[in-house]
């Protein structure tokens, strides 16, 4: 992570502080266009930290998918040269991004125990919970890092799926805030909450991050299984390509 981190920003004023920067003015930007200019959402309440509390997880998410899908060839000289376990390329990746999702959390934790008091009680949930999405993220990286070695359309897809995903995961809406008759499509509404995999951890860090109650159990369990099967299929996955990763590179 250091070395990634370092070769990075080397020659750049502010170094490592970019990994800071770039994503709290993407957070800043989203909150100035969607909640002040637009007025997007108005029905929820306090919504910038309603979008931050989603945010924060989607863009750890979202970048550690999008740099470990070419993790690997990144890395292919040093892979090439180096025996060591290559697992930790992928790894890498996602302790790189970790840096900025702690920051992102530790300012919505400050800025969430001044502007709702109601968190206060049950804030702390949102440490394990968000323990268990760095997990989660663990695992996909390295399926993913894994995958393009062999199928060099991986991190393509994985690129093009990433903006329709965004706007299919609660993030900038809740659903039973947007209009029209969503609320009357139970089965649409099931697909969009339960077959997205990053939506019940979203919503179920939201919970004690954001609304200051305990995270929905369905939400826990789904969090729990889905963060188990990522990090199996991510070392079965490896595992399968381990022996061809330096012939492919």
């Amino acid at each position: 992570m250091r070395r990634d981190l370092r070769a990075r920003y080397k020659g750049s004023v502010l170094g490592v502080a970019w990994s800071l920067a770039n994503p709290l003015v993407l957070m800043g930007v989203y909150v100035l266009v969607l909640s002040v200019l637009l007025k997007a959402v108005s029905p929820i309440d306090h919504y910038p930290l309603y979008l931050l509390s989603g945010l924060a997880v989607w863009v750890f998410f979202s970048t550690s998918l999008q740099s470990s899908s070419r993790a690997m060839l990144d890395y292919a000289e040093l892979i090439k040269k180096v025996r060591f376990p290559r697992q930790l390329v992928a790894f890498s990746v996602v302790a790189t991004q970790l840096v900025a999702f702690t920051a992102m959390l530790a300012v919505l934790v400050v800025v969430n125990l001044v502007a709702l008091p109601r968190v206060r009680a049950e804030i702390w949930l949102a440490l394990p919970l968000a323990a268990l999405v760095v997990c989660l993220v663990t695992g996909l990286a390295l399926a993913v890092a894994s995958a393009n070695v062999v199928f060099r359309d991986v991190e393509h897809l994985v690129s093009a799926a990433l903006l329709p995903w965004f706007f299919l995961t609660p993030v900038l809406y809740a659903f039973d805030k947007l209009p029209g008759g969503l609320a009357r499509h139970h089965v649409l509404k099931d697909i969009l909450r339960w077959g997205n995999p990053i939506t019940p951890p979203i919503e179920a860090l939201r919970a004690p991050l954001y609304a200051g109650r305990l995270p929905a159990v369905g939400d826990v369990v789904y969090l729990v299984v889905a963060t188990a099967a990522a990090l199996a299929l991510g070392a079965w996955i490896f595992g399968r390509v381990d022996d061809r990763i330096a012939v492919e590179l």
